[in-house]
């Protein structure tokens, strides 16, 4: 139960770091965005190694992963490269889609059946 509130914990810190990320991307202020993009970015990628042992966390977080990378992308792709990147954003976001979508489709209903 510990680390499940530590996870959280982490997981609310992680949407701090996400926002700062964005803000800064927002005011255009290039130098903030690129630091911010990287702690985000490899928290997301931790937090989806911690939820691993439970399914429909991992579904969630990497999905969420899928979208801090798009977002990422797209944020490059604003500041130095006259907005070419979106496309490579947008399959990021589809990935991120299809992921919550086959959780949806082949999992969740199991995982309510068992629990019930």
């Amino acid at each position: 139960m510990q680390l499940l509130q530590n996870i959280r914990k982490y997981e609310n810190f992680h949407i701090v770091l996400w926002l700062i990320k964005d803000t800064f991307w927002c005011m255009d202020f290039h130098v903030g965005g690129i630091i911010m993009l990287v702690p985000t970015f490899l928290a997301a990628l931790h937090i989806i190694w911690l939820s691993r042992a439970n399914r429909t966390d991992l579904f969630h977080n990497i999905a969420v992963g899928c979208w801090i990378t798009a977002n990422g992308i797209w944020m490059i792709g604003e500041f130095f490269f006259k907005d070419t990147l979106r496309p490579y954003a947008i399959v990021f976001f589809i990935i991120g889609l299809l992921t919550i979508a086959a959780y949806y489709l082949f999992f969740h209903k199991k995982e309510e059946e068992i629990t019930n």
